[in-house]
């Protein structure tokens, strides 16, 4: 049975194997439990179906037993009126309706023992389907700490990589040359500005004397 064979592969599986195996652990978990469900659905309706059929083999086996017990009664009562010829197809019959009934007979077993291998199915998928959810979340929680930590760890490998470590480092160097430059520019700046006043002063005096050695010769 097809039915069964599917279920026997889910009560095999192993749910950490499968979400192992996985490339995303959560939907295959999700897929797992849907799967789980429908087939524990379909058994249901399997062992139903089993036990309604086995009602209908139990009835007629029963319906061949009355009509046995009936035209043993009629052979009988043949019998006893002198009609042999009458009792005899009565017997025919009667012995028609017990064949009916032994087949009915290992009919109703095999359908019984069917029917309990089915129902232990049902049992043994119930617990593993409720097995399966009551882990799924905890399953669930585990696969995203584990990928969390997994990318703060890429995370840190990545801050610890020596190429960014070199790149800091050469920014670094950047803006310390940057900022030395800018002072040797201002140092220089204020260099030539003192360099002008210093000019300016020089200027004035040498005006100073001469105008001085002018008013000198003027007044001799």
């Amino acid at each position: 049975m097809a039915l069964l064979e599917r279920v026997g592969t889910l009560l095999r599986a192993n749910l950490n194997d499968l979400i192992d195996k996985a490339e995303e652990p959560e939907k295959m978990i999700k897929q797992v439990i849907l799967d789980m469900q429908n087939q524990l659905l379909q058994v249901k309706t399997q062992v139903a179906i089993a036990i309604a059929d086995q009602h209908v083999l139990v009835k007629n086996r029963q319906e061949n037993a009355d009509k046995h017990a009936e035209f043993m009664r009629k052979a009988d009562l043949s019998v006893a009126k002198g009609k042999d010829d009458l009792a005899r197809a009565a017997l025919e019959r009667a012995l028609s309706c017990q064949r009916m009934m032994e087949n009915y007979e290992q009919q109703v077993a095999d359908q019984k023992a069917q029917v309990e291998n089915l129902k232990v199915v049902l049992r043994k998928l119930e617990q593993k389907l409720a097995e399966a959810q009551s882990r799924a979340n905890v399953l669930v929680s585990q696969h995203r700490r584990s990928r969390a930590l997994a990318r703060a760890g890429d995370a840190e490998l990545a801050m610890r990589d020596s190429s960014q470590g070199i790149t800091f480092d050469r920014l670094e160097n950047k803006v310390v040359r940057a900022a030395a430059v800018s002072q040797a520019k201002a140092e220089m700046l204020a260099d030539n500005v003192d360099e002008q006043l210093t000019a300016l002063d020089r200027g004035e005096q040498v005006e100073k004397l001469l105008a001085e050695i002018k008013a000198r010769r003027d007044s001799a």
